[in-house]
């Protein structure tokens, strides 16, 4: 009866690995991974409209950041200006603030470019952020001529080695 027993839960557990190894294969995990086509959006600002498909054949860093998030918020500005010296890259600045105001005095603040800055009030319901899976926290993507993800999360030191 013990060996039969013992055989049972031998072969639970060994069931039990082999169902857990399956869970979540099919789920993406955290954001977008480097060599993959960066998802479509059209944004619009005060100003303007911007398509990621009208920046082909350029550099883009996507910055992604909200007022509330200091690290994201931080990288941003830091991005912002290494940008605008590298001369090379089009940056796009997309803020998951819910009010308008907080964004309008966030980015005088951090002296941010108002040209490809913006601000998608609908948060983390929007379908920006879900597209590029921000639930794990903000991030960056550099993406090349193609609008191919090249790297993330980089630092505006890395930046410029990128895009020599």
């Amino acid at each position: 009866m013990i060996k039969s027993v013992r055989g049972f839960f031998v072969i639970l557990i060994t069931i039990s690995f082999i169902s857990l190894s399956f869970v979540g294969k099919d789920t993406p995990t955290e954001g977008l991974t480097i060599g993959d086509k960066a998802p479509e959006f059209k944004i619009c600002g005060e100003k303007q409209l911007i398509d990621l498909k009208d920046l082909r054949g350029k550099y883009v860093l996507l910055s992604f950041w909200a007022s509330y998030d200091a690290p994201s918020r931080m990288q941003n500005a830091t991005l912002d200006y290494a940008t605008r010296k590298a001369g090379n890259v089009e940056m796009v600045s997309v803020s998951f603030d819910e009010y308008k105001s907080i964004f309008n005095e966030t980015i005088k603040k951090d002296r941010i470019s108002t040209s490809n800055c913006f601000v998608e009030l609908s948060g983390n319901n929007s379908e920006v952020y879900k597209a590029y899976r921000l639930n794990k926290g903000f991030k960056n993507y550099l993406l090349d001529e193609n609008g191919v993800i090249i790297a993330k999360d980089i630092n505006a030191s890395q930046l410029a080695s990128y895009t020599k």
